[in-house]
């Protein structure tokens, strides 16, 4: 697909995109030919993805930002435009997931950091970002990482599940709303997928093969699997494409 797919001329922001699966997002972008800004607190780690990334055709520009900041998010998305042009491509990856364990044990300010990396990031992105799009009339596209734990609930985890679900809603919502104006608003589902953010579910031989045993496709997936997927989402290719929640599971909710 990358092959195929050209993003030449085409500004992209992917939150977490310098490592797991908003790394695969930002290669597939960047092989593609976009201009790709990669956002998360740690500018040293994201300087080292974006070297290890320059041999790409496109370029990985890394900026810092802390999503669960309204400021921080305002000038990544001013300083993106000002530097690099408007943003045509918006990939809202960074997520956290700090409240694992019984339901009755989750607090008042795990639900609050939830929502404020896993939802309000997104929600603040787009109010930032889609008005541009709407009034340049190129279109533009909108991809949001949520998590089959959206689709269904996560042992023990309450919130992460609850969040992934608002972010699929809110995706179909956008959808219905912005696709007058050309903006197209999807979602990816990853299962379980080899990064550091899930080694707990992988890493013990005995769980990963409790997981993903049950699986059609038994094995774990890779994040270059979902980068390709965003790829697609991201390009002209999908251009009849919105609204829709793409599930990348070996078949885990088959």
């Amino acid at each position: 697909m990358s092959a195929t797919i050209s993003l030449a001329g085409k500004i992209a922001l992917v939150t977490g995109g310098g490592r797991g699966i908003g790394r695969a997002i930002t290669e597939a972008l960047a092989e593609a030919g976009a201009t790709v800004v990669i956002a998360s607190r740690k500018l040293d780690k994201l300087e080292a993805a974006a070297a290890e990334m320059s041999h790409l055709k496109g370029k990985v520009v890394p900026m810092a930002c802390h999503v669960g900041r309204k400021e921080d998010l305002h000038r990544v998305v001013r300083d993106t435009e000002t530097t690099l042009g408007p943003i045509d491509i918006l990939v809202n990856n960074s997520a956290t997931n700090i409240g694992q364990g019984p339901a009755l044990d989750t607090t008042d300010e795990m639900l609050l950091k939830m929502v404020e990396v896993n939802v309000l990031a997104a929600f603040r992105l787009v109010n930032l970002v889609v008005p541009g799009m709407i009034a340049r009339k190129t279109g533009g596209s909108i991809i949001n990482i949520a998590s089959i734990s959206g689709l269904k609930p996560q042992p023990g985890g309450l919130l992460y599940s609850f969040t992934k679900a608002g972010l699929l809603m809110m995706t179909r919502s956008w959808a219905r709303e912005f696709g007058p104006a050309g903006v197209r608003v999807n979602a990816i589902c990853p299962g379980l997928i080899q990064t550091d953010f899930s080694e707990y579910y992988w890493k013990d031989q005995s769980r990963s093969k409790e997981l993903a045993g049950d699986q059609p496709l038994p094995h774990l997936g890779q994040p270059r699997e979902i980068g390709h997927a965003a790829l697609y989402l991201a390009s002209d290719e999908a251009s009849f494409v919105t609204g829709h929640t793409m599930v990348i599971d070996g078949g885990a909710t088959a």
